[in-house]
């Protein structure tokens, strides 16, 4: 569904619940194009809120998350994706009639069943929605206004959901210079997987192997702009990371078997020398990765 902005888009107050490098590019970009009148921010962290109310990025902060969410427009769950049902659970019987909730979460099915399991139904106005854009970077302090700009948000919509909590969420997310597109549940989970969730689990998994090299100071010493690239976002949050791959463990599962019948092809390529099947590996993944991918 391609939804074009009428007019302006304006909500005098949201709530960003958890302001970390998402949650306060968000509200940068919301405020950057003049699209909120106050940023409402809820953390556990007290050093995190007050990172954000010196850098401009909140306007309120809260430790409780009923009182950042009770006068809220939209609430959004920037939170590590396990606590995102309790937050839901907690703050939903003093949300204004009309509140629209969302998440951030880079998986879907886990949060909904959380939330389902937590308050016993799937909210009509919760929009579940995914903005593909992110750092290796992680805190309000790297936050900034133009990560959005011309990346995709994907807005996931459930069977309960109202047309009109849907709609928000669109031009909130189109407010900030992202495209946006729809796509079910299982299949976010599955291209997230595939795109994100995999290439984080083998950045991870290759620096930790090297690392426990005997010769491993000169590895990385001598490592150049390949490896640099490939691994720059095992710099990510560990802890986030982890949640994640656990409640996404069954679509990254399903790749991973696909991942490592490729990877005993090339083995046994490299072991008889069969230079054709290196070859045809290599020489599809250039095709595809040429005509393919687009650089946003």
């Amino acid at each position: 569904m391609k939804i074009e902005l009428s007019q302006p888009f304006f909500k005098e107050r949201i709530a960003i619940m958890g302001i970390g490098l998402i949650g306060g590019s968000l509200a940068r970009a919301l405020k950057r194009n003049n699209s909120v009148g106050k940023i409402i921010a809820y953390d556990q962290s007290e050093e995190a809120l007050q990172k954000a109310y010196e850098l401009g990025v909140a306007d309120e902060i809260y430790t409780d998350p009923i009182k950042a969410a009770e006068n809220a427009d939209i609430i959004i769950l920037a939170t590590p994706i396990t606590a995102m049902g309790k937050i839901v659970k907690e703050i939903i019987p003093y949300l204004k009639e009309d509140a629209v909730m969302s998440d951030v979460g880079s998986t879907k099915g886990s949060v909904l069943e959380s939330i389902k399991a937590e308050v016993g139904y799937l909210p009509e106005r919760f929009v579940p929605a995914h903005p593909i854009a992110g750092t290796e970077k992680h805190g309000v302090e790297n936050s900034f206004d133009s990560l959005f700009d011309n990346r995709r948000t994907l807005v996931i919509p459930h069977l309960e959901n109202s047309h009109d909590a849907v709609r928000t969420i669109h031009e909130m997310w189109k407010a900030t210079g992202s495209e946006t597109e729809e796509m079910g549940v299982k299949h976010h989970d599955q291209v997230l997987a595939a795109t994100s969730h995999i290439p984080h689990l083998l950045a991870y998994a290759t620096v930790d192997t090297l690392a426990n090299l005997d010769d491993r100071a000169e590895i990385f010493r001598f490592a150049a702009g390949g490896f640099r690239d490939f691994t720059r976002i095992s710099a990510s949050d560990p802890e986030l990371w982890t949640d994640i791959c656990l409640q996404n463990r069954e679509s990254i599962l399903e790749v991973l078997v696909a991942y490592q019948k490729k990877i005993d092809l090339l083995k046994h390529a490299l072991e008889d020398q069969e230079r054709e099947t290196l070859s045809k590996v290599f020489a599809r993944a250039k095709h595809a990765r040429d005509n393919f991918y687009k650089e946003p």
